[in-house]
């Protein structure tokens, strides 16, 4: 009898402890498949090294202060019951401020953010309905059907700052609030469809069913499910324009009026983690084959050095003269660090820290004030102009810096880049372990194993070096998996720990050491890589060594202007020659031909031009005819497949520096080949 009553306790024990080991952080629920990674709470993840200086830097500037002096959000907020900015301005700036206030641990940004969240909570219709005071309602007439309700995408944005914000303080009003909000919703959805008011919405109708399988996850209500098909069924259909492939081909040659939400490129980089968001439910390859297949054909037609596709405002081929919005930046980004989680596949994390470490720095200034509505990756001046973007803007303000210049979505919806990036460093797995699938200086606490809690500190200057160090701290021995993706570019990655060689790893492989981890435990990554270059529009060549492009590194004319319309911004214009263009045997044999050097981190902040970390030196020539036509577009001349460019090259050779693309604000990336 005792030994039965033993026997059943250490069942009883055993279960618990396997049930403990599945709860602690929440992955799908049945019938969902399962998550290949799990997303850690806000918060979790800190920060630290240059990253954290980066994050400071938004703090002081837009991403802290944007209330304060930017018109639509300051003046009578209508997320704060007035009658100013009712629609996406507000939750875009939500969805970095408050991810940023509790990665920064920031109780004054903390603060400031929490108003806006408690009038959100606090002001939600007996219906459900939530979010700014219609007109009706301002008349003092309830809202008694969906007809009287508003736009659902900007709800969906603020869906996307309240799941944040839960995980951060499990604030018990957020649960119940999304619940009664979308049973509002799945009452209403097929009466007031996604497109009822704006086009919006069904473009991204992918973000709505994210929120609501985040919730099903929360409380296993399957309207929720019930929900996120009726709501797949009105999106956008994402799906088969990337599995069906005519789409994004299509998108090279029709820049024409013609179903141009489907080309915009803002809606392209919400849109598509669909196939990936809705394989959760239907469990089937077709949508992972969809999303792979889709983002492979994005970026061969339309992909750029820098790691983004086109998008001025449309999908626009791979000319380096043709624009990228700072939008399509961010959204991508979160779609892709969606997306890794779902998939586990390597290949979107390469593409993530590819656009990260390159395009999204450099379309910002160095106060995190002004920015670009479009950058060009060959961009050797910033003016007002028309260029070659298919939304020119009528006032010509699209590529140059500035608080407000071209469209106001940017100054709103540029501040959850960075802050979704350092959250997503770090991935729980299902088997209670850790992924270190993004590298960056930061921290982790959170628990492993059997519900040990763990603190692990990852320090290094990647993307400008190829070693990550960590060492993890805990009150006790703790067994659990810890995985390390190997970026592609790297053919033989070598794992040490404890200064000891552990294991090799391969290029894309992902790696992974079960093990029994003590205190004090030193895990070091190095990631050899060779200078290489690689293959672009025109047959150009463009100059990469580990996550990083490089770029000529061009003197530049800051000029401070003003006009009553758009207020103050800048242009730049060169100050030393730009129209290189580099020998074959460069293309060929460039660890032979190219002199690299570290200058070692700053001080002060590292995305600018004269703080960059590395530099690459290399003998050049001047092409003459490369010119800047009156638009401000320096087309690339075609290097022919003999090997070069055929035209009149300058006899004399000159010295050119090469710094990160992202340290950059004028520059050449793409370059023509001489003889």
């Amino acid at each position: 009898m005792m030994k039965n009553r033993l026997l059943l306790t250490l069942i009883i024990l055993y279960s618990w402890s396997g049930f403990a080991q599945k709860a602690q952080y929440q992955g799908n629920k049945a019938p969902l498949a399962p998550l290949k990674y799990i997303e850690l709470p806000l918060g979790a993840v800190k920060p630290q090294g240059w990253l954290r200086q980066q994050l400071e830097v938004m703090k002081k500037g837009a991403t802290g202060h944007l209330d304060e002096y930017f018109p639509k959000i300051q003046n009578d907020n209508g997320w704060l019951g007035g009658k100013g900015d009712a629609w996406e301005e507000t939750p875009y700036w939500l969805d970095g401020a408050v991810p940023l206030a509790y990665l920064l641990e920031d109780k004054a940004l903390t603060l400031k953010v929490q108003k806006y969240i408690d009038w959100t909570l606090s002001t939600q219709r007996s219906n459900g309905f939530f979010g700014p005071l219609t007109n009706e309602e301002r008349e003092g007439k309830p809202i008694s059907s969906c007809e009287q309700g508003a736009d659902w995408w900007p709800r969906m944005v603020m869906l996307k700052v309240l799941q944040q914000y839960y995980t951060a303080t499990k604030d018990t009003r957020v649960i119940p609030f999304m619940t009664k909000y979308f049973h509002y919703q799945l009452q209403s959805i097929k009466a007031c469809p996604l497109n009822k008011w704006t086009d919006w919405a069904r473009a991204r109708g992918g973000d709505n069913i994210m929120s609501a399988y985040w919730l099903y996850n929360q409380t296993g209500d399957k309207s929720l499910l019930e929900l996120a098909d009726i709501l797949y069924q009105q999106t956008t259909p994402w799906t088969q324009y990337m599995a069906e492939r005519n789409w994004v081909m299509q998108a090279s040659a029709n820049q024409t009026g013609e179903s141009w939400m489907d080309r915009h490129a803002v809606n392209v980089g919400m849109g598509i983690k669909l196939p990936a968001i809705y394989y959760q439910s239907q469990k089937t390859d077709y949508y992972l084959k969809a999303m792979s297949q889709g983002w492979k054909d994005i970026m061969t037609l339309h992909g750029l050095p820098h790691g983004m596709f086109s998008g001025d405002e449309d999908l626009h081929g791979n000319e380096p003269s043709q624009g990228v919005e700072l939008c399509a930046i961010v959204e991508t980004m979160f779609s892709l660090e969606n997306v890794l989680g779902i998939t586990g596949d390597p290949m979107y994390a390469q593409a993530l820290e590819r656009m990260t470490y390159n395009a999204l720095p450099t379309q910002t200034t160095d106060d995190y004030i002004s920015r670009q509505y479009f950058q060009t990756a060959n961009q050797v001046e910033v003016r007002r102009g028309t260029y070659d973007f298919s939304l020119p803007f009528y006032r010509g303000m699209n590529n140059v810096f500035g608080p407000y210049a071209g469209y106001t979505c940017c100054t709103s919806n540029m501040h959850q880049g960075w802050t979704k990036f350092v959250s997503h460093l770090w991935y729980a797995t299902p088997q209670n372990g850790l992924a270190s699938l993004l590298y960056g200086p930061s921290s982790i606490k959170a628990k492993v194993g059997n519900g040990i809690e763990v603190y692990i500190n990852e320090s290094t200057n990647y993307p400008f070096e190829d070693q990550i160090n960590f060492e993890l701290q805990s009150a006790q021995a703790v067994t659990f998996p810890w995985e390390f993706r190997i970026p592609e570019w790297c053919q033989e990655a070598t794992i040490s720990i404890n200064g000891k060689e552990f294991q090799k790893g391969k290029a894309s492989e992902i790696v992974k050491i079960q093990r029994q981890w003590q205190p004090g435990d030193k895990v070091t990554l190095h990631f050899p890589s060779e200078v290489r270059t690689s293959v672009w529009a025109h047959n150009s060549r463009v100059v990469e060594k580990g996550p990083l492009v490089y770029a000529l590194k061009i003197e530049e004319e800051w000029n401070k202007k003003e006009i009553k319309e758009e207020g103050t911004f800048y242009e730049i214009l060169p100050k030393s020659p730009w129209n290189f263009g580099i020998p074959t045997s460069v293309a060929e044999k460039p660890s032979k031909f190219l002199q690299v050097s570290s200058k070692g981190m700053p001080q002060g902040y590292v995305w600018n031009a004269q703080n960059a970390p590395i530099e690459i030196k290399l003998s050049a020539k001047q092409i003459p005819a490369w010119v800047i036509n009156n638009d401000g577009v320096a087309r690339i001349p075609v290097t022919t497949r003999d090997g070069f460019y055929q035209g009149a090259v300058d006899s004399k050779e000159q010295t050119i520096t090469l710094i990160p693309y992202g340290c950059s604000k004028l520059r050449v990336v793409a370059f023509p080949l001489i003889k």
